[in-house]
């Protein structure tokens, strides 16, 4: 699922669409897309279709005739306390489980029933898998969710603590062929960064679910 790395977002997955760009007169300027970017998020989970704000309509149409990625961009410099900031996470979380869903179902599996889930996210059960939380992601993303928001942000979490801890235990176990040298080194470094990546998503889906519960994630 950091002021040194743009308030901590993943890698951009997405493009700033030209679709998008049409919804404004002239070229938007960096107030415009905070705007947008938090008009298009409370419009996708509080389903608010009828808003007064009209970029804000043409946008979540856009999103249900072309899908998420021609928004999504509007929310990749938003912080992590956000809503915008929140959806881009989850939906950059789920644009890495279809980009590599077998090296993810592998971590989860090794990950599964080592990563402190009960202890870091109170009331998640059993750990979700991929398909979950792609299906959890989609309902939301689409504005089709009407569930508990934060729980969302909660499962996506374990998953990624999961995932995080599956990638650190899979990366352990290919140190011993040393062999390898250099390049061996290199691919664990890899490896390692993505675990961290993810655990640190997590912390900040954990996180944007308490501003929900709180009536603090704008």
């Amino acid at each position: 699922m950091d002021a040194q790395r743009g308030a901590g977002r993943p890698r951009r997955p997405a493009f700033f669409g030209p679709t998008v760009m049409d919804t404004f007169v002239g070229a938007p300027d960096p107030a415009q897309r905070v705007e947008a970017a938090h008009a298009t998020a409370e419009a996708l989970v509080r389903h608010g279709r009828d808003g007064d704000d009209e970029v804000a309509a043409r946008l979540v149409a856009i999103a249900d005739e072309h899908g998420i990625d021609e928004v999504a961009e509007l929310w990749s410099h938003t912080p992590s306390d956000t809503l915008p900031g929140a959806l881009w996470r989850l939906y950059a979380l789920r644009a890495g489980i279809r980009q590599d869903p077998v090296a993810l179902a592998r971590a989860f599996d090794a990950g599964r029933g080592r990563a402190p889930v009960h202890e870091a996210v109170a009331g998640v059960g059993e750990p979700p898998g991929a398909d979950e939380v792609l299906a959890l992601a989609d309902a939301v993303l689409t504005g089709v969710f009407r569930g508990d928001l934060a729980v969302a942000l909660e499962r996506a979490a374990a998953f990624c603590r999961v995932v995080s801890t599956g990638q650190a235990v899979l990366a352990d176990d290919d140190v011993a062929p040393v062999e390898h040298g250099a390049v061996l080194t290199l691919q664990v470094s890899d490896v390692t960064r993505r675990a961290a990546d993810l655990l640190r998503t997590a912390v900040q889906l954990e996180g944007a679910a308490r501003l929900w519960r709180a009536g603090e994630l704008h």
